[in-house]
């Protein structure tokens, strides 16, 4: 298996399907042609599932970015007898552009060498697993490069290099030694299946010229550039790490559908060895819809509108039919997601099962109605233009919070066990009903504003009654629990009680006192779930305190909880979705929406609270 640490990993992607590259220049996870699909390189999760390797054949040392506001990774290799870069990215749609970004995406990896001074020799090691490693493909040289066919998959290989084969279906690899001289470049590129393209009627592999390679890559370079100087203006505090943030946030949309997904990749593990290993790979309501309102701050949500008709279109019928909102769907708009063991795969740093799949996909989350219509209600202008039917669905979905808020659920944690009467999805279903009487006339729903506005003045009693516990002398998990929970956090980041109420001051405080690791981070809780294993503390948790402090006006609190955890950024500005409490290393899937949000939110926030403090007279 890979012995590369969680954040060593560099993200690409085409806003269809996402990589993951070590320093050292090997390609650790890559699902063609969707975020979901089968890996074709998976050696983070073990050996059997393949990789791609460009280094130096000798000692040396490496750096890294991504080139300017893009995607694109560039990484430096320097020996003693010269320097090499290598430029990786996943190649967008030719010619496309801002909003565009994502039409048209080839599903291709492109990998171009550089020796800018002197002279080195540089090893290519290709070894492609489809499936996750259970197929092993057959290699055969073809004009232009490489084919590797497994079962009815077809990947080929754009390249002028002399490639040595292993064909033995057990050890298949095809190998390569560069001897470059400064001013040599040679490019490659992996093209996925033709039957990914079957549908535009070809089914013939693509094989790139040199000068198509590079071409294709400066086009990327520039997609991703016209989408961060249409997009992102944000001028607040920290605004290098917000502005990387939003394009991490966007680099995890899924283009043809609107779909976004939690994370990229699956089974990395919530503390190493463990087994709560989950796969991320699909677009949660709730993860979704919160990364629609950071991209309002980061950069410009654009996609909000194909978003809201991604979700009304996959549970078309569900609210209209009395059915809950599903919480989470395939990216194509799937609504099963089996779980399932991919048993043959030992796991990052041995942390099995590796799973497939999510077994979530038919929980009752009731939260989901809420952070469904915050971000309706924070992105108000893109409603108007929206389906009649899509406005129709939001308006349901406050309907279905209204009637079914008294039920126990599964909770934001997606907890295993019994259902539960959670104060957090209590909450988020009074924001559903509060945001959708703003809304009413969008939605063109005032008809149902007596029954929301009754709803919502039910479950604030009922949150101000049950949801306190006296001896924690805070806001907690579930009504009858003394157990803290970082969600009740959101009490004030969502307006249900003001920031300096006595309540909320009180539960920040428990919540900072002891809730968190003896640097400050914030667990998710504490209390026993019925789940085996441990966990790290959640970054998001982390920001979502220095938010929560912001808006009581504690600002320079707020700056240092904020810095403590955005210093688990990487070089390249990402974030997984926990830190490991006994030592600085990432955990979780990778990289993280979650944790990006958090960041910009909490940076927004305090950026607005200092700005309001340095206007006062």
């Amino acid at each position: 298996m890979s012995s590369a640490p969680i954040a060593d990993y560099a993200l690409l992607s085409d806003c269809c399907s996402g990589a993951l590259v070590t320093t050292a220049g090997s390609v650790d996870w890559l699902c063609f042609p969707r975020f979901d699909s089968p890996s074709v390189f998976g050696r983070i999760l073990g050996p059997e599932a393949g990789f791609w390797s460009i280094r130096p054949a000798g000692a040396h040392s490496s750096t890294r970015r991504y080139l300017g506001p893009t995607l694109v990774l560039e990484t430096t290799h320097t020996t003693a007898e010269g320097c090499v870069t290598v430029t990786d990215a996943l190649a967008l749609g030719d010619g496309r552009r801002g909003h565009e970004l994502g039409a048209d995406s080839p599903g291709s990896l492109l990998r171009q060498v550089s020796c800018t001074q002197g002279s080195v020799d540089v090893d290519v090691v290709l070894c492609a697993r489809p499936d996750y490693g259970l197929a092993r493909p057959q290699l055969s040289p073809a004009d232009g490069g490489l084919l590797l066919r497994a079962g009815d998959a077809v990947l080929s290989i754009s390249t002028p290099a002399a490639f040595q084969l292993n064909t033995d279906p057990d050890t298949g690899t095809a190998q390569a030694r560069l001897a470059l001289r400064a001013g040599d470049v040679v490019g490659f590129a992996l093209h996925s299946s033709p039957s990914a393209t079957a549908a535009r009627g070809s089914r013939t592999p693509a094989f790139w010229s040199q000068d198509d390679i590079a071409r294709r890559l400066e086009d990327t370079v520039e997609g991703w550039t016209s989408w961060s100087g249409m997009h992102q203006n944000y001028r607040g505090t920290w605004q290098e790490l917000v502005a990387g943030s939003g394009r991490i946030l966007q680099a995890l949309t899924y283009y043809p559908s609107g779909a976004i997904v939690a994370a990229p990749t699956t089974s990395l593990p919530e503390v190493v060895g463990g087994t709560r290993n989950w796969d991320y790979r699909y677009s949660w309501i709730r993860d979704a819809s919160m990364t629609l309102q950071a991209l309002w701050v980061a950069a410009c949500p654009d996609e909000a509108g194909k978003f809201f008709q991604f979700l009304a279109t996959a549970a078309a019928g569900q609210l209209a039919g009395g059915e809950e909102l599903q919480i989470m769907f395939g990216i194509g708009g799937e609504r099963e997601l089996p779980e399932r063991e991919l048993a043959h795969l030992p796991g990052w740093r041995a942390s099995a099962p590796v799973r497939v799949g999510n077994g979530a996909w038919n929980q009752r989350q009731l939260d989901v109605y809420g952070e469904l219509l915050d971000a309706a209600a924070t992105l108000p202008q893109y409603l108007a233009e929206l389906a009649p039917e899509t406005r129709k669905f939001l308006a349901d979905a406050a309907d279905t919070a209204a009637a079914g808020w008294r039920s126990a659920d599964h909770g934001i944690w997606e907890v295993r066990g019994e259902p539960r009467h959670y104060l957090h999805s209590k909450l988020m279903c009074w924001v559903a009903v509060d945001r959708a009487i703003s809304l009413a006339g969008i939605l063109q729903s005032t008809e149902r504003v007596p029954r929301w506005t009754e709803a919502r003045d039910a479950i604030a009693a009922s949150i101000r009654a049950e949801g306190w516990s006296e001896a924690a002398n805070a806001y907690t998990q579930a009504y009858g629990s003394d157990d803290l929970d970082a969600s009740a956090l959101m009490l004030s980041i969502v307006g249900f009680l003001p920031a300096d109420d006595p309540g909320i001051v009180a539960t920040i405080e428990a919540i900072e006192e002891r809730l968190t690791d003896p640097r400050g981070l914030v667990y998710r809780y504490l209390a026993d779930d019925g789940m085996a294993g441990e966990e790290g503390t959640f970054l998001l948790c982390t920001f979502w305190l220095a938010h929560a402090l912001a808006l009581a006006g504690r600002t320079q609190r707020a700056r240092a909880v904020f810095e403590r955890a955005a210093a688990f950024a990487t070089d390249l500005g990402l974030m997984a979705e926990e830190v490991a409490s006994d030592s600085s290393e990432l955990l979780g899937n990778f990289p993280q929406a979650f944790s990006h949000i958090g960041l910009i939110n909490a940076a927004w926030a305090i950026s607005e609270a200092e700005d309001r403090a340095a206007a006062r007279p």
